[in-house]
């Protein structure tokens, strides 16, 4: 070969190969974007609360359990370790244990601490006292938000304003550790969409959110919310989703969750966090993670296009 001809050669395959290699990040990239989930799946430690209560558990081994069964977060509910809030060893095994089975510790579902929406201005200070703990646990085992209830009594617009002061007081200190407050429709007013919005819209705090539940429209005997609806006009605050597989409707019936309906309105609302699972022991828990890997792959195309 010519010595201009070996030249050009040379400088042509460097070019082809400079190309090649400013191509490959961008393929490389692409392929990430394409493999990256529209939703992770979680588990609520109170989908396996018979086994919790009874001792066949151990809260310890909750990591475990949901590795096994194919899921990628850990939502804890504060009753299993109602005692160790405080408790840097066991707090440090339970995140260490979640390190070993490779998921993620996502929230912490508080109960039992008393009303943020109390009547009684001490009352409801203490109530926001007593979820201090909770924001330092969540935050040591590496979770975005503690789940709270926004209970109270009263007319409605008597218990928007006691349940936004309560979970203004609260937002504030878990801001201060960069930590979510969100709030879960949960029975009484706060199973009505309208009403859990007004309260969050209320508060007015980037960090005071909503964990909207699918199956806990019912506000009492007499009544329940649309839960497609519901779930609309809760989503724009959602850091979180609560997946149980039947909903109300306002008729006060309780029917089979539609997973690509509920799903599609999760997503349009551009929601890509976790989808946790929230009922039903081994059976509904497997059942659920099967419905919601289905549900995404069918609304795969739809939602990356």
């Amino acid at each position: 070969m010519k010595v201009s001809s070996r030249r050009k050669f040379l400088s042509t395959s460097a070019l082809s190969l400079a190309g090649a290699a400013s191509f490959l990040p961008e393929l490389s990239n692409s392929a990430q974007a394409q493999k990256k989930p529209l939703f992770r799946i979680s588990l609520a430690q109170w989908t396996l609360v018979k086994e919790f209560k009874s001792g066949k558990l151990d809260n310890l081994q909750f990591a475990e359990v949901a590795a096994k069964h194919g899921i990628e977060g850990l939502e804890y509910v504060n009753q299993f370790f109602m005692d160790k809030a405080s408790n840097e060893s066991y707090l440090g095994q339970m995140k260490k244990r979640a390190a070993d089975q490779g998921v993620e510790s996502v929230l912490i579902m508080c109960d039992r601490e008393g009303n943020l929406g109390d009547r009684d201005k001490v009352k409801r200070k203490k109530t926001v006292d007593n979820h201090r703990k909770w924001i330092d646990a969540a935050k040591f085992l590496g979770c975005h938000s503690i789940r709270v209830n926004a209970r109270s009594k009263g007319s409605w617009d008597e218990q928007v304003a006691l349940a936004a002061d309560g979970l203004a007081q609260l937002t504030d200190i878990a801001a201060k550790s960069d930590m979510n407050v969100i709030v879960e429709n949960h029975g009484g007013l706060s199973s009505n969409g309208k009403w859990l919005l007004e309260v969050i819209k209320t508060v007015k705090h980037d960090r005071c959110g909503t964990l909207p539940d699918f199956g806990n429209f019912k506000i009492s005997d007499t009544e329940s919310y649309d839960a497609y609806k519901g779930v609309e006009q809760l989503m724009p605050y959602a850091k979180g989703v609560s997946v149980k597989d039947t909903v109300w409707t306002p008729e006060i019936k309780q029917i089979p969750l539609d997973f690509e309906r509920m799903l599609t309105i999760v997503l349009k609302a551009g929601y890509r966090g976790f989808c946790g699972i929230e009922f039903g022991g081994y059976e509904g828990l497997n059942q659920s993670r099967e419905a919601l890997e289905k549900a995404r792959t069918a609304l795969d195309t739809k939602f990356k296009a």
